[in-house]
């Protein structure tokens, strides 16, 4: 075996004995409570219809975009999208990339230099923590949500400072006080970057409203979550989006969104436009989810109101075995373990959908009620 091979085998090693070893897993049949699909638009027929439908009205017949959107992969209908998403989101541009993960890599990793500072919340999603690794700005992280240990970095900033959070967060499913972090970004003269993956759906549009968009430097919104198909969109400047164009290595040197991709997304966001009745389920369900309950089980609960809910079981054998005996039962629930999450914060996140019935949500929380008072 070749030492490249041993260091292999010795860390999959390492993570089975830690008990947090990772191996993919085919679609099942069990009831979700597990997909980001809050909204229930990717498995939509309502949605594929309406892509089947702007295909054949545009009557472009094209299977793959051929290249990069610097050489044969631009269209007309990306541009006219991104014209369409400035104006929905109130915004001068919008630059759409291939991934929520590409959006922020490309963002951090370009646009702080050295000299300039990144500041993080302490939870912030991975792709922001890989994207600003790729720079050469100093970077801090402050606590979760937390004014104070913010504002203590931000008086050690130096450079162009950017402040990086989440509207909602995806591993805890709650939100910043984003109007108090953005007074203290305009008082350090700092530039707030806001990712809205997981508020768009339940929030409509995204938590940043009219009253506070034109203070954000960029907002990061993701087309994989609620809106049921892939790809995310950087909104902001023009001068950002010519810069991010430039020098976004992620989205100069990759091959563009199909033609297929780009309508999907189209048609999402004119779905969502038509959905307020499953936002309206999905906020019942949530209120039903945490009213069934008992009080040792709320206990554990992350503070949340958003579709993601997630019990604090601070193990990851306890987390393991909840998660288990959920999908015997029937229930797609997932554990998260360290070192995707820090120790002793492992649990089991939930996510509600809109077109989760309430025979699921009982069953599903008469399971933990059970489990927790087991222990």
């Amino acid at each position: 075996m070749k030492p490249a091979e041993r260091f292999i085998e010795q860390k999959l090693e390492e993570r089975r004995i830690a008990g947090n070893f990772r191996a993919l897993k085919t679609p099942n049949n069990l009831v979700d409570f597990c997909s980001n699909d809050y909204l229930g638009f990717a498995r939509s027929a309502v949605l594929k219809d309406k892509i089947e439908r702007e295909i054949k009205r545009t009557g472009i017949i094209a299977n793959g975009s051929t290249g990069s959107r610097l050489l044969t992969g631009n269209s007309h209908y990306a541009e006219e999208l991104e014209d369409f998403l400035a104006s929905l989101y109130g915004c001068a541009a919008a630059l759409i990339f291939n991934s929520g993960y590409d959006a922020n890599v490309g963002l951090f990793s370009s646009l702080p230099q050295r000299g300039d500072t990144i500041i993080c919340d302490e939870l912030i999603h991975a792709s922001i923590i890989d994207g600003a690794r790729l720079s050469y700005a100093n970077r801090y992280i402050f606590k979760h949500n937390d004014l104070s240990s913010l504002e203590e970095k931000l008086k050690h900033a130096r450079g162009n400072c950017y402040v990086a959070i989440e509207s909602i967060y995806s591993m805890d499913g709650d939100s910043p006080p984003i109007p108090e972090i953005l007074s203290l970004a305009d008082k350090y003269n700092a530039n707030l970057i806001i990712d809205e993956a997981h508020a768009v759906g339940l929030h409509g549009l995204g938590l940043v409203g009219n009253a506070l968009k034109d203070r954000v430097f960029a907002r990061v919104v993701t087309f994989g979550k609620a809106l049921g198909c892939h790809g995310a969109v950087i909104l902001g400047s023009r001068l950002l989006k010519d810069y991010l164009v430039n020098f976004a290595r992620s989205f100069i040197y990759t091959t563009a969104p199909s033609f297929h991709q780009l309508v999907s997304i189209k048609m999402a966001f004119e779905l969502l436009a038509d959905s307020s009745a499953e936002i309206e389920l999905l906020k019942d369900n949530i209120t039903l989810f945490k009213q069934n309950l008992n009080p040792e089980a709320k206990h554990m609960l992350t503070d949340s109101d958003s579709a993601i809910q997630c019990i604090l079981l601070k193990s990851n054998e306890k987390a393991k075995q909840m998660a288990a005996g959920l999908q015997n039962a029937g229930l797609d629930v997932r554990a998260i373990l360290s070192p995707t999450v820090p120790a002793g914060s492992e649990r089991i996140r939930i996510c509600l959908h809109s077109f989760n019935t309430p025979v699921e949500i009982y069953l599903l929380t008469n399971f933990i009620n059970h489990f927790i008072n087991a222990k």
